[in-house]
């Protein structure tokens, strides 16, 4: 374990100490506030110390094992070497699991992660075949939400002529729905040979993602209605002949930014406003998360989702079905089932590389301080 790591936690341990000590005395007692206050804090410390304990049991464990292993070979027993032998071996392992399970828990945790997601996805260079991509990506991000439980809306979309997307606007709600699909945002690349291609020549086409965290109610933003223009208009595509006869869609621009947003999704224009709000909404608090960023990491860019939808996250490439992600340099070759929504193992690679980047970032600032 790294000495940082090994350092925050006893303080941590200390600190647990220290709560224990008032959370008994009397005049915390008394202050239902404050109680309710350092309880809080000590929950949450003790879900870290409990497995910081067991890591240093495991540890004596494994410093005595090896102490009995040389001791065994010593003396010629070996029977007993062996069993030290097997008991060291699974020391380690418990204790490197438990390293990995103590460095996730010190990492600073994005309160947004829990929230549902806005998923937006754009064709980009490629015309009709950048469209069809977009569709493909579109249930790529469906059947993943389908293995993880969660349920997808379509908020709005604008159909090509072959029955790709030129922009569609997909709300993911599940628990972490915004935590794991966040590291989608950013300048997805294709190659393969277009439907539209009659000499079988591969074409390189493109689409960009952002994915925004549903905002909450509480810390959602605040629009002035003298500052938004809020359009009506019939929906487009499938809906029956409900759609062609109402103007239940609904865009609203924010003028001071240009930002829009809309929703055709439900018959209801009222409800297709609320939610065209949403996204909005969404989109003016990334807005100022991106420029919040910007300012506090000027000099460096982020390994991982810095949203900028120019950047070349991804490339599928068809005929060799591979899927390259370059803010990793991982390389799968199984197009077909990243494709059909298994995206856990580019997911998880993105989310260690991330928890990687927070650790030496932690470990920089104590350095300082």
């Amino acid at each position: 374990m790294k000495a940082f790591v090994r350092h925050t936690l006893e303080q941590r341990r200390l600190r647990l100490h220290e709560l224990d000590a008032q959370l008994a005395a009397p005049d915390v007692v008394a202050d239902m506030a404050r109680f309710r206050q350092l309880s809080r804090e000590h929950a949450e410390l003790d879900a870290l110390v409990q497995p910081y304990q067991r890591y240093l049991q495991r540890e004596a464990d494994w410093r005595a094992a090896l102490q009995l292993h040389d001791e065994a070979i010593a003396s010629g027993d070996a029977a007993m070497a062996a069993l030290a032998h097997d008991e060291a071996q699974a020391a380690q392992a418990d204790l490197q699991r438990l390293e990995a399970e103590l460095t996730t828990l010190l990492l600073p945790r994005d309160p947004d992660d829990a929230r549902p997601a806005f998923v937006e996805i754009r064709a980009g260079t490629g015309g009709e075949e950048a469209a069809l991509f977009a569709a493909d990506l579109a249930r790529m991000y469906t059947r993943y939400a389908e293995r993880q439980g969660w349920r997808v809306e379509v908020i709005s979309a604008s159909p090509s002529d072959l029955g790709g997307y030129k922009e569609l606007v997909l709300r993911i709600v599940g628990d972490g729905a915004y935590g794991r699909l966040r590291f989608e945002s950013g300048g997805h690349r294709v190659q393969r040979v277009p439907v539209t291609e009659a000499q079988g020549r591969i074409h390189t086409s493109a689409c960009t993602v952002a994915v925004l965290p549903e905002p909450d109610e509480e810390q959602a933003i605040a629009l002035d209605p003298s500052e938004l223009r809020i359009d009506t208009f019939r929906a487009s595509g499938a809906g029956g002949q409900h759609v062609n006869r109402t103007d239940s869609a609904v865009r609203i621009t924010h003028l001071p930014t240009g930002l829009v947003a809309e929703c055709q999704d439900d018959r209801s224009q009222h409800r297709n406003r609320a939610k065209a709000m949403q996204v909005l909404q969404a989109r003016l608090q990334e807005r100022q998360r991106r420029e919040r960023e910007a300012r506090e990491a000027a000099t460096r860019k982020s390994l991982i989702g810095s949203g900028d939808r120019s950047d070349r996250i991804r490339t599928y490439n068809f005929p060799q079905s591979r899927v390259t992600d370059h803010r990793i340099n991982l390389t799968l070759h199984k197009l077909a089932a990243v494709l059909d929504g298994e995206l856990d193992e580019l997911i998880h690679g993105l989310q260690l590389a991330r928890g990687a980047e927070q650790m030496a970032e932690l470990e920089a600032q104590a350095t300082l301080a």
